[in-house]
């Protein structure tokens, strides 16, 4: 008998397929007694694993989850149960387990949430589930080839409900959520162009989205958002394919991060790898665009290839000295006027040497070291620049202009 939901289907076949399995008694009831303890810490590991599950399962909603997580695992356990047909009680129930696990994938639809993080929700459950109940089975006797067959049967069953959540978060989207997805796309292209507020509070209304208090700008690849959503809160924004200044290159996109930890940041740069990707800095979510503007720069400047690092707050400097490249080019000429009309070898070397020494402070060993040249090399040419420079070298505003020129 089948009981079709929406677009995909339940059967009470499901629960003759998944059996095959007889446990004894007792074991089934030493894990049923795990069932409220094990529903509870499944809750608290989605909770610390999966952010976009940390608010909304708390409170009355979290004990609402525990209940539906004992309810499904209990279903389980009926099929455990038996070794002949399904009964007819025992059906109605794995169906309406199934049918419970559709309208959750519905509902995380309708609350914003991804499919990203509604699976990865699923993987931290059964991993906890079956630990608490495997341990529960061993202790009450049971067999090292019955356990084997045991963990098939969890991870399956679990599977399948992940499966038909999947399929009803997908229903939702294709009627309903599709629309207000793509609303959100649009408020975010328009937050990352700064569009002023009246724009944004229309859009915003429309797309049924409240403003988080902090807003950071990612730039990733469209090959990573499936390792970056979980990490992100629901009110998290999308650009698609439409972030300005990235039209060029359709493997990248943006996206705004709401109220991004630094725990979440942390975890989202792990995920990122060794991948081209940059973060922005977290600000008050009416300067998106600052954000998205110092991430997509510092990715131009191709400075998460060059240092490994995908945080732009780890480049600072390099992108306060190419700000202003124009000013900066005049600054330089001015500090390395002295040297006009020398040979362009002997530039080179007495530029090197000066950027050194303000570096090293004058400590001509460690300059030679950064130089890898002789101590003695060191002090001609210092006496070289003193000649050029006189004074200057111990004016503290020229040591200043010197060094950022320089850097």
């Amino acid at each position: 008998m089948k009981s079709e939901v929406g677009g995909g289907s339940v059967s009470r076949s499901d629960a003759r397929r998944l059996a095959g399995l007889r446990l004894p008694d007792h074991v089934i009831a030493a894990m049923r007694a795990e069932l409220p303890g094990c529903a509870e810490r499944v809750v608290v590991a989605v909770v610390g694993e999966v952010p976009s599950y940390s608010e909304p399962f708390r409170g009355r909603m979290g004990r609402n989850i525990e209940n539906a997580v004992a309810l499904a695992l209990g279903g389980f356990l009926d099929m455990m149960a038996t070794d002949g047909p399904v009964e007819e009680d025992q059906g109605i129930r794995v169906e309406s387990v199934f049918q419970a696990a559709y309208a959750l994938g519905r509902g995380e639809a309708r609350s914003g949430r991804t499919m990203d993080a509604l699976t990865a929700a699923y993987r931290v459950g059964a991993r906890t589930a079956w630990h608490d109940l495997s341990t529960a089975a061993v202790e009450a006797g049971l067999s090292a080839g019955e356990l084997g067959r045991f963990a098939e049967l969890v991870f399956d069953y679990i599977d399948e409900l992940s499966d038909v959540s999947v399929s009803g978060h997908a229903d939702e989207l294709a009627t309903t959520g599709r629309v207000r997805e793509r609303h959100l796309e649009r408020l975010a292209v328009a937050l990352l162009n700064g569009s002023g507020p009246d724009t944004v509070a229309t859009m915003s209304e429309r797309a049924g989205w409240e403003p988080p208090e902090s807003l950071t700008a990612l730039i990733v690849p469209e090959s990573a958002l499936s390792g970056v959503r979980p990490h992100l809160a629901a009110s998290s924004l999308y650009a698609g394919g439409e972030a300005p200044g990235l039209e060029d290159r359709p493997d990248l996109t943006a996206i705004l991060a709401a109220d991004l930890t630094e725990l979440a940041r942390t975890r989202l740069l792990d995920s990122l790898g060794d991948r081209e990707a940059m973060i922005g800095p977290t600000l008050p979510w009416e300067a998106a665009q600052s954000s998205y503007v110092r991430a997509k720069r510092a990715l131009d400047l191709g400075l998460a290839a060059t240092d490994a690092s995908s945080d732009a707050a780890d480049h600072l400097v390099p992108l306060v000295l190419t700000a202003d490249p124009e000013t900066l080019a005049d600054l330089r000429a001015k500090v390395l006027a002295p040297l006009d009309g020398l040979r362009p070898s002997t530039v080179e070397k007495l530029v090197e040497t000066l950027r050194a020494w303000l570096l090293h402070q004058g400590r001509r060993d460690d300059i030679a070291t950064a130089l890898f040249v002789h101590p003695q090399t060191v002090r001609y040419r210092v006496g070289r620049l003193r000649e050029l420079y006189g004074e200057r070298l111990t004016d503290p505003q020229f040591v200043l202009e010197a060094t950022i020129a320089l850097a």
